[in-house]
């Protein structure tokens, strides 16, 4: 399973980009509970990827998708 394609497509879907954030745990809803944890590697991944800009807050870790990376966000999905 590829899960750093399907939160890629998840933010994207919902418009999760720049300035609109949501928490990491959000991304992680509708998997199987066995894969959440490689999931949220994932998630991880792709900020230091800096394809998600993380935003720290004082109620958790917001993640979005990068505005500056839309065009290879949008190749990495449609694969």
């Amino acid at each position: 399973m590829d899960f750093k394609k399907i939160i890629l497509r998840k933010l994207f879907r919902r418009r999760v980009i720049g300035g609109k954030h949501t928490a990491i745990e959000h991304l992680t809803k509708g998997l199987p509970s066995h894969a959440i944890g490689e999931a949220k590697n994932a998630v991880n991944d792709l900020i230091k990827d800096e394809l998600i800009l993380s935003k720290p807050t004082s109620y958790g870790l917001q993640v979005s998708l990068n505005p500056e990376k839309i065009d290879e966000i949008s190749r990495i999905i449609e694969e």
